[in-house]
Order: C-alpha cells, then sequence, then structure tokens
C-alpha cells in the first residue's frame, strides 16, 4: 500500500465539524453523545493508518464509495470511534477520528484482484469482530499487492482466452464468432501486460487495443469469415472495457456519493472513447461500408450456448483473478441467477433484463454473504458485469455515432436505459439484501435477549 500523509487542519476550519450539522442553528441541533473509550490501546495514529489502509484496498477492489465510506465507520465503531468521518474517492480516502483531529490520506494506485479482495473482506470482518489486532491488520494490508498469483503461468493469457470464448458463446453465439474471440484473446493479455508498465501505455492501451482488434474483425468480415464484425469483436475485448466503472459511478450518483460517482463517470465514459476512437480508425483505414456497422446479432449454435458460455466465463475468471477454490462455484451460481433473470427479462424489454440481472446479482451476492459470512459480497458480485455487459454496448454505440450517425440512435437508447437500469438494479438489490440483513441480525438479538431473560428465570 502507498504510505500515508498525517495533515492537522487549522482551528476554525469548517472541514473539521460533522457534516450533518453545518448550516444547523445550535439550539436545533441533536446533542452529540460522547465518544465511546477506545476498544483497543492503539494510539489514534495507528487507528486512522489501518483505517485508511482499509477503506483504499475496498476502493482498489470496487466497492463503490458510499459502500466503503459506510463500512469503515463500522470498523472504527469496533475500534471505540464512533465519530470518524470519511471521504472516499476512485483514487484516495481520507480518515478522520472526529471533530478537529488530524487526518489521514491515503491513496488508491490500480485495482485489485478477485483474490486479493477477498483477504480485504477477511481483515475487515476480523477487525469488527475483534479476532485481528491493529498492527497485524495493517501489516496484512501493507502487504496485500504482494500476495502472489494462484496461477502465475498461463493464469492471465488461459483465463483471457476463456472468458472471450465464454463471452462470445453468450453475446454472438456463432462459431466463427467464437473462434475470432479465442484468436484475438492474445492481443488483450499483451495489452494489459503492456498497460501495466506505464502510465502512458495504460492511458493509450484502450484506444491500441480496440484499432488491432477492430482491423482483424473488419478484415476478417471483408473475407466473409464472419458475421456483425461489430458485435463479434467485442468478446475478446470486454475484459478491458469500463462498463463496471460507469454503472459504478452512476450508483454512487444515485446513492448522493457525488463527487466520487461524476468522477468515475468522466473516467470512463472517456475511457468509452477511446476505444471508439480505435474502431473508427480501424473501419476509417479498411473504408469498411455503413452495413458492416448495424449491431447484427448471430444465434446459429443452440440453446445449450449461453450455458456452457456461463461455465467458461466463470472458469475463466477463477483463472485470471486468482480466485480461491471454494469461492468458484459460488460465482458460477451467482452468474447462472443473474444469467436467467437477464434472458427472462428480456422478453420484456432489454433494460428489463439489465434490471432484473444487476438485482438478483446485487441482492443474491448479499444473501450469500448473509447465509456464508465467509464469502465476500462484492467478490461474487462483480464477475456479473462481464454479462451484463454494458461496455460492450457503449462502444457499438460510440463507434456507431462516429461512423454511421443514422443508425446509431437505437443502440444509443438501449445502451443509456440498460446502464441506467444496470445501476437501479444494483441499488435495489443492495437494499433488498441489507433490509433481509437488519431483520435476521434483530431476530438474532431478539433469540439472544430471550435467553439470557430464560436463563435469569431458572
Amino acid at each position: 500500500m502507498p504510505s500515508s500523509a498525517d495533515n492537522t487542519p487549522p482551528a476554525g476550519d469548517p472541514s473539521t465539524h460533522s457534516s450533518g450539522l453545518i448550516g444547523i442553528p445550535a439550539e436545533h441541533a441533536e446533542p452529540i453523545p460522547a465518544p465511546a473509550p477506545p476498544r483497543t490501546a492503539d494510539s489514534a495514529e495507528a487507528i486512522r493508518r489501518v483505517l485508511a489502509f482499509l477503506g483504499a484496498a475496498m476502493t482498489a477492489g470496487g466497492q463503490p464509495a458510499h459502500e466503503v465510506q459506510g463500512e469503515v465507520r463500522q470498523v472504527a465503531a469496533a475500534l471505540g470511534y464512533r465519530r470518524v468521518q470519511v471521504s472516499t474517492g476512485p483514487t484516495g480516502i481520507i480518515v478522520c477520528l472526529g471533530d478537529g483531529t488530524p487526518a489521514t490520506f491515503e491513496s488508491v494506485e490500480g485495482g485489485l484482484r478477485l483474490d486479493q479482495a477477498t483477504q480485504v473482506y477477511e481483515i475487515r470482518t476480523a477487525l469488527e469482530r475483534g479476532s485481528m489486532s491493529v498492527a497485524e491488520a495493517t501489516e496484512r494490508l501493507s502487504s496485500l499487492r504482494r500476495v502472489p498469483h494462484r496461477y502465475p503461468r498461463g493464469g492471465l493469457d488461459g483465463g483471457v482466452f476463456v472468458i472471450a470464448c465464454g463471452i462470445a458463446l453468450i453475446l454472438q453465439p456463432a462459431w466463427s464468432s467464437v473462434l475470432f474471440a479465442g484468436l484475438a484473446s492474445p492481443i488483450v493479455g499483451a495489452s494489459i501486460r503492456i498497460a501495466a508498465r506505464g502510465r502512458l501505455l495504460a492511458t493509450l492501451m484502450p484506444f491500441g487495443a480496440a484499432l488491432i482488434v477492430a482491423l482483424a474483425a473488419f478484415w476478417a468480415h471483408s473475407q466473409g469469415w464472419i458475421v456483425g464484425p461489430l458485435r463479434t469483436m467485442l468478446p475478446p475485448i470486454a475484459i478491458l472495457l469500463p462498463g463496471a466503472l460507469i454503472v459504478t459511478g452512476l450508483s454512487e450518483v444515485a446513492a448522493g456519493a457525488m463527487v466520487a460517482g461524476t468522477a468515475r463517470l468522466s473516467y470512463g465514459t472517456s475511457q468509452l472513447v477511446m476505444f471508439g476512437l480505435g474502431v473508427a480508425g480501424a473501419a476509417i483505414l479498411l473504408r469498411v461500408p455503413p452495413e458492416a456497422l448495424a449491431n447484427t446479432t448471430v444465434d446459429s449454435i443452440g440453446w445449450w450456448s449461453p450455458i456452457a458460455g456461463l461455465v467458461l466465463v466463470a472458469s475463466g475468471i477463477s483463472l485470471t483473478e486468482s480466485v480461491p477454490m471454494p469461492l468458484v462455484p459460488w460465482i458460477l451460481l451467482i452468474l447462472g441467477l443473474t444469467l436467467s433473470a437477464q434472458i427472462g427479462g428480456q422478453h420484456v424489454a432489454p433494460w428489463f433484463g439489465a434490471l432484473l440481472g444487476a438485482g438478483v446479482a446485487s441482492a443474491g451476492s448479499g444473501l450469500v454473504e448473509l447465509a456464508r459470512p465467509q464469502l465476500p459480497r462484492m467478490v461474487m458480485f462483480l464477475p456479473s458485469f462481464w454479462l451484463l455487459v454494458p461496455g460492450s454496448l457503449g462502444l457499438v454505440s460510440v463507434a456507431q455515432l462516429g461512423l454511421e450517425p443514422s443508425i446509431a440512435a437505437p443502440t444509443i437508447t438501449q445502451s443509456v436505459s440498460i446502464v441506467c437500469a444496470i445501476a437501479l438494479g444494483m441499488l435495489l438489490g443492495t437494499s433488498v439484501s441489507r433490509t433481509v440483513a437488519i431483520i435476521v441480525e434483530r431476530g438474532r438479538a431478539l433469540r439472544r435477549r430471550r435467553i439470557r431473560l430464560s436463563r435469569k428465570l431458572v
């Protein structure tokens, strides 16, 4: 983890006051409860550091800003600090333990694999329960990025190959499309490695990867080998598209995390434009006719192709993301429920399928975590974005708008409606799972009180 920086705000700085009291007359403000004594003997600096490390790790693992803030506050309350203030963004987190106290900033540099996100969940749970010391948690979070990949040889390339073929079976089920996805997957693997070498290369990666894959797709279409090149090129690059970023940003805006949500939306949109420029560049270089830019769907394999694609996607995710084996069946379960809800809802409308799929994925992963606390919700939920494909439809929309605006309107309308539906489904699903969790916890508390009362009577 990157190093932290402590900042002590000057006296009277409004940023040191609780946001809930700003602008409220003192005579109408609710009395502030006295802070609870710290549960541990660790210094305030150590507590701030571990909370900042934890929040940065959860952000790097893909959690929305409002969820990170809530969970950091829960951990802080368990450690004895109930008036902690947290400000989270996509690139960093600020934590202070109370009004007018020093603050710690921790930057977020790059994402985490799903196995690393699983460890973050374990650390957070252990801190809340008091089964892990602050020093041990800080050490584990500091060394998180050094955790070795379970499949160091062939994990990335093999996983990208399997995911590309699986998404092709779901998105464009034709044998020519599956073959193209498999042959183009090494380009994606190489792009990921190149992007990891520097910020400039990472910035140019979307354009370069889309340009090369689009050139291959349009050329194969000109030879009569594939149908619907614009949709056929999506499976191999789907793993790179910022669909999850855009939907997460939209859900953050809807949940009130406006700064974080706007930043993610802006960055995700700019990434999508870079991918679109790559596709447009390939179309211009090869002088692609307008009819080749249509969003053409081909289904020549059969009813079983989505099932086979689902298994391949789950297997590929376990390879690329180094997923612990006990989690793989649960990820497959959530993916299966998501795909079933999505297909069922699409009989009504595409956006309704996206809404049901996202809602089932979010609620299902939350309920599984409730039943099996050792299974982190976000690790089971995030792979569902590769089935909901918001980024793929966004790329088609951007490419059509730049090359052939006359045919872009239906795709753009569909893409916007699906992205909004996925964000709404996420929020509804999370609300359902949290409501059930509250009801279950209250039931458990009531049973514990009854047991204690019965023991006293005996």
